[in-house]
């Protein structure tokens, strides 16, 4: 079993994926096997423990859905604990310099091009595939992705994103604007112009640009996704499975007649 989301992202077609809030196999395998490319378990701002996040992903291993995780921070110990619960990608907060960038794709490789720690019984059993077999792809398969959202990432991310082994960046329009002392303004032009900077870097460098579309998504709609997608963006987050919820049961009751 490959990565399909990376290999989906390298061939610069967009990968969209959802935030999950409801921690049940059941309803995590259903989003999962809707057709998203990916599903993804929030460590940074969300309240589940890496156990609650392990158990989830072993259980629903073979979803058609890339399981991927943001990390709490670019710590070595957080990756390597993320990456051992067969996660197919991490999304690393507040990158904001290249040595951050290289920090976070060395803590994410095996040695000799990294220093994730071997111990790749669960990860493969999440893979489908042999300890041996996860030991030999590992490195080449998983998806790092680095989080721009600080003023002074957007001043060097022609650096960050220049980094061998970043595969994605993913824009936080929230942090990014309080970094500019706009805070909760996501769409001020300035805002707007630090996104269009992020998307050329990436462009230019071969890196799949990112954004984290939620704010978007609600005030301007699913349309909003279509126009991310023809400014350039690929790996896109829609929001979080509740909204999806309320969208899909809203969307229903409207053309029933009551």
């Amino acid at each position: 079993m490959r990565n399909h989301v990376k290999a989906k992202l390298k061939s610069g077609k967009p990968a969209i994926g959802v935030t999950l809030s409801v921690m049940h196999p059941e309803t995590i395998r259903t989003i999962a096997n809707s057709g998203f490319d990916w599903v993804l378990y929030d460590t940074e701002h969300g309240p589940w423990s890496i156990e609650t996040v392990n158990d989830m992903i072993q259980r629903t291993s073979g979803s058609t859905a890339s399981p991927i995780i943001r990390v709490v921070w670019n710590d070595m110990n957080a990756i390597k604990r993320a990456l051992d619960t067969g996660t197919y990608g991490i999304i690393v907060p507040w990158v904001s310099s290249r040595e951050m960038a290289e920090d976070a794709v060395r803590y994410s490789r095996y040695p000799p091009e990294g220093l994730r720690g071997c111990a790749p019984g669960r990860p493969a059993r999440a893979w489908g595939v042999s300890p041996e077999e996860y030991l030999e792809i590992a490195n080449e398969e998983i998806l790092v992705a680095v989080q721009i959202e600080r003023e002074e990432a957007i001043e060097k991310v022609e650096e960050i994103v220049s980094v061998e082994g970043i595969d994605a960046t993913w824009l936080g329009p929230a942090d990014l604007s309080a970094s500019m002392g706009l805070r909760g303004q996501f769409f001020h032009p300035k805002v707007l112009k630090a996104m269009e900077r992020m998307v050329e870097a990436c462009i230019d460098a071969g890196v799949a640009p990112g954004i984290a579309a939620g704010a978007g998504v609600a005030k301007f709609g699913i349309d909003y996704v279509n126009k991310l997608i023809e400014q350039g963006f690929r790996f896109i987050n829609i929001g979080v499975d509740l909204s999806l919820l309320e969208l899909g049961c809203k969307a229903f009751l409207e053309k029933v007649n009551l």
